[in-house]
């Protein structure tokens, strides 16, 4: 059963001794620890760059220079690359009507088949196999449409690539007669390290009020009157339980009667947030008014706006 991604079993592999081992055995084994690993970045980081990968290019540069890095696919697969890289810009005149060029420099994560051979090494009584592949990323230049506005990638399949965090992007160019017209931009870039801010999330409620005995610990004395109301916040996607605002949105002043010299009644409430959750809060109401007014009209016309920030 798939828990994140390409995880797909969970086997602990064990040895005794005198047993004879075959290659299955190893390379399950590298595996296990392999898929481990990716389950652990996917659970704690987002894609992105986490360390490096610094891209240096300038006006009238044929090339760019990219330094050692980390990277994350959206797999959690580790993207590495221990040496600078230089990488020979498109060589394109312009779009065919004299204008620039636009590329996305990315970078995925490399198949087997990508990879150079550093080591092959002899069988006992079998031909000679490879022990060690070189691993680098693979580069890519992406093209984009010419709309200054949104300017998105012209192959739909890298576009989904791109959105899907399987080629990270490292930056953005944009080329004029087979040089770079501007230094490059590197503001399109992502970071696998989230920022360490709160996550804030808002929302209004519809309600369904239900009455409820007043407690000595509401902090409210007023009337008789309290309704109760669960607000589910399941939307914002807290993982923890946030810090919870809440008001009441709706009318507070309603007709005082049918004689024509009546002022109308005001009505409010005292509100409080009850039992929260990351999903969910109970809100509690003690309403009063100025005269008697039948609530159960006035509860029709309230619903709730709430503010929740997750530490």
């Amino acid at each position: 059963m798939a828990i994140i991604g390409e995880t797909q079993f969970l086997e602990r592999i064990q040895f005794f001794n005198g047993q004879r081992l075959f290659k299955g055995d190893l390379q399950t084994l590298e595996a296990f620890n392999r898929e481990m690993r990716w389950l652990h970045n996917q659970s704690l980081h987002q894609p992105g760059v986490g360390s490096g990968y610094a891209v240096v290019g300038n006006i009238g540069d044929r090339q760019v220079v990219i330094s050692p890095g980390y990277a994350l696919d959206s797999e959690g697969r580790e993207i590495i690359l221990t040496e600078p890289h230089t990488e020979p810009i498109p060589p394109v005149a312009d779009n065919g009507s004299g204008g620039s060029v636009f590329y996305l420099l990315t970078i995925s994560y490399p198949a087997d088949s990508d990879l150079e051979v550093a080591e092959t090494r002899a069988g006992i009584c079998t031909e000679p196999g490879v022990v060690r592949l070189r691993e680098d990323p693979v580069f890519c230049w992406v093209r984009l449409n010419d709309n200054d506005a949104n300017r998105q990638p012209v192959d739909e399949n890298l576009k989904v690539r791109i959105k899907n965090s399987l080629f990270i992007v490292l930056g953005q160019i944009e080329v004029l007669n087979c040089k770079l017209k501007q230094p490059i931009s590197t503001a399109q870039r992502r970071n696998a390290q989230l920022r360490k801010r709160p996550r804030i999330a808002c929302g209004h409620a519809q309600v369904q009020w239900n009455p409820f005995p007043a407690s000595a610990t509401s902090g409210a004395r007023v009337g008789e009157l309290a309704f109760s109301a669960t607000i589910n916040t399941g939307a914002a996607k807290f993982q923890a339980t946030p810090e919870y605002i809440a008001r009441i949105e709706g009318e507070r002043l309603f007709p005082g009667g049918p004689a024509t010299n009546q002022q109308p009644i005001l009505v409010d409430a005292l509100l409080n947030v009850a039992a929260s959750q990351h999903d969910s809060f109970v809100v509690q109401i003690f309403p009063f008014s100025t005269r008697a007014i039948d609530f159960s009209k006035v509860l029709k016309s309230w619903q709730v706006a709430w503010l929740g920030i997750e530490n």
